[in-house]
């Protein structure tokens, strides 16, 4: 049996988890400020499409106080009963962000339905200073977080698309208001949280699908199953390569683990020690669990060839 537990990216990785816990908390202390204040507006200029800005706005801050939260249980030691420690919860706050989005979006869809019937009146004015006021706010936040490690991290990626959302819905709110204040077209305001809305969905069901398929333990998208195998194959002495898994316990904590079955009985280290480079210089896969086999003798946990 050969193990391979890689720690060398532990600097680089320690470095971008600092950035993210610095970059969720400053965002979430400005968008929750805010999202008072757009609440506040919101009622008193009558605008559904500050209140549904209001209610993304919402929902990044509790994307954000999660996305911190994760990052924070993550930190806590593995123990007896939690092995990988409590990474995973990154990937389920990211789950519960985008079904939060999702819902977010419905609601905003019903009440706008009623809305286009009926027009209410608008104080226009009050909306466009309040909505150009939620964009620089939305800009300063998505800033913020792209110094984070977003492209890696699934949950910091999740938490940016909140912000993201929310910065296209604070631009429909002004050129709803724009609408309003020049031309009196009332169901600008509706029409403004539509278009909210369908950008929620579509990052709310990004988000829900990409972390479903983590917890599923779904094979990471960057890797190519076909690939790995083919390349192990290609080790001296290795005849073959069965029960390959790959997975995720967080977006940036990839597992993999195989059987290869070798011809040579004294080759055993050499070819795990090729295995595992080939893994972290071609596939950055640095958590691997190899065992290796005679190919005479099978597989011992099946008692014969594996498939």
């Amino acid at each position: 049996m050969g193990h391979h537990h890689g720690h060398s990216h532990g600097h680089g990785h320690s470095h971008a988890h600092t950035s993210n816990k610095r970059a969720l908390l400053l965002s979430f202390i400005i968008i929750f400020a805010f999202m008072i204040v757009e609440v506040i507006g919101g009622l008193w200029t009558n605008s559904l499409a500050l209140l549904s800005d209001a209610g993304h706005m919402l929902s990044d801050a509790a994307a954000l106080g999660l996305s911190f939260l994760a990052i924070k249980l993550g930190e806590r030691k593995a123990t007896l009963t939690k092995t990988f420690g409590y990474k995973r919860f990154e990937i389920i706050a990211a789950s519960l962000n985008g079904i939060t989005l999702l819902l977010i979006s419905l609601y905003i869809f019903y009440e706008a339905y009623h809305r286009f019937s009926n027009p209410p009146e608008v104080q226009s004015t009050g909306m466009l200073i309040i909505s150009i006021l939620g964009l620089l706010v939305n800009i300063i936040a998505a800033w913020i977080l792209m110094s984070g490690d977003k492209d890696e991290n699934l949950n910091v990626r999740s938490a940016f698309l909140h912000v993201i959302g929310d910065m296209l819905g604070s631009v429909g709110a002004i050129i709803a208001a724009l609408f309003i204040m020049f031309f009196g077209w009332g169901i600008a305001d509706p029409i403004a949280s539509v278009i909210v809305a369908i950008l929620v969905l579509i990052s709310g069901w990004r988000v829900t699908k990409e972390s479903i398929h983590v917890l599923m333990e779904g094979t990471p998208r960057q890797l190519d199953l076909d690939k790995i195998k083919e390349s192990l194959l290609k080790i001296s002495g290795v005849e073959d390569v069965h029960d390959l898994h790959t997975w995720s316990i967080t977006s940036d904590f990839i597992m993999l683990s195989c059987h290869m079955s070798i011809s040579d009985r004294n080759g055993h280290d050499e070819v795990l020690h090729k295995a595992q480079d080939i893994l972290h210089d071609s596939y950055h896969i640095e958590h691997s669990t190899i065992q290796i086999e005679h190919i005479e003798r099978g597989c011992p946990s099946y008692h014969g060839t594996c498939n």
